[in-house]
């Protein structure tokens, strides 16, 4: 009877320690993957950190494109005499000089060269860029930008209306080449905004140049 109880007695011991080990041997496995969190993936190249040739040609080109169109701009503001030409200036020069920055950021965040910005026309003159050996499209020559700032009055509105509708027109062969060959989606964006916006004025001062 004796030996019976004691190995009743070993049994349960037994049984209650492995019992034990199996409780503690769970507690670790539960604290494990809370001790060691598992590592975040790298993170991949986000869609407006792609650029390619073209995307950077768009930048570096528009950015002195439209700096001379806000110097023509600023220009009006003295020597236009229509309302409807200072009115279309302005509009010009608010919507392009943002955009000149915008360009400029993403050179910058892409590791090429941002244009040297133009000097004003009315602190030296102008020095026409050019890109690559060739001349931008719609871009002004210095004799051009000599006669528009010698204008006045009725004369200025006229040769302003005919020199920006020229400069447009450049602008909206720029934009959709970068259209068709970009691929960052802020460059491809923009351009499209530029064709649209640019296109609708040059509608405009073809019915104000029909005016004067």
């Amino acid at each position: 009877m004796r030996t019976r109880m004691r190995a009743v007695v070993l049994a349960s011991a037994t049984l209650t320690g492995a019992l034990l080990l199996a409780g503690c041997g769970g507690q670790d496995q539960q604290a494990g993957p809370a001790a060691k969190a598992p590592t975040p993936p790298a993170t991949a190249t986000t869609p407006a950190q792609q650029f390619n040739d073209a995307d950077v040609t768009f930048a570096q080109q528009m950015i002195p494109h439209h700096q001379q169109a806000v110097d023509m701009a600023e220009l009006a503001e003295t020597h236009a005499q229509d309302a409807e030409v200072k009115k279309l200036a302005a509009k010009i020069q608010a919507a392009q000089a943002p955009e000149i920055e915008m360009m400029s950021g993403w050179l910058r965040a892409w590791g090429k060269p941002v244009p040297t910005a133009m000097p004003s026309v009315g602190h030296g003159g102008h020095q026409m860029p050019s890109m690559g050996g060739h001349q931008m499209p719609g871009m002004m020559t210095q004799q051009e930008m000599d006669q528009l700032m010698a204008a006045r009055g009725a004369e200025f509105d006229r040769m302003f209306l005919q020199m920006m509708i020229k400069h447009h027109e450049g602008a909206v062969e720029m934009a959709r080449t970068e259209q068709a060959q970009g691929v960052n989606p802020e460059a491809k964006k923009l351009a499209g905004q530029i064709a649209a916006s640019q296109t609708a004025e040059i509608a405009e001062m073809r019915e104000l140049l029909g005016q004067a």
